[in-house]
């Protein structure tokens, strides 16, 4: 995998994300956190996710252990806090009206 780092690329790179030079697995991080918790805002965006980076560089690689603990709280605090249809209708379950096995034992017979 290889880009193309002209300086016209490198310049709108530096445009979108307030003057930061960000990779692109970190510009999707960023526009996806821009479009669902920032309101479109990059630049509280761009300021979280360079907090958790930090965070990461700090504490992650000296304690990978503590980091996963870490995500995992996060990952429930996301969960808790969600907003979709499915996390608070009625049992999601699915219900079978009818068992299949007697079509299936009509077919070895």
């Amino acid at each position: 995998m290889s880009e193309e780092c002209t300086p016209a690329y490198v310049r709108r790179v530096r445009e979108r994300y307030c003057g930061r030079w960000v990779c692109g697995l970190c510009a999707e991080a960023v526009n996806g956190e821009a479009e669902t918790r920032h309101g479109g805002r990059t630049e509280e965006a761009l300021a979280a996710h360079m907090a958790v980076c930090g965070r990461f560089n700090r504490v992650g690689r000296a304690n990978p252990v503590l980091m996963q603990t870490e995500a995992m709280k996060e990952i429930l605090r996301k969960r808790a806090r969600s907003n979709s249809p499915r996390d608070h209708g009625p049992g999601g379950a699915l219900a079978r009206s009818s068992s299949c096995i007697p079509a299936i034992t009509k077919d070895f017979n």
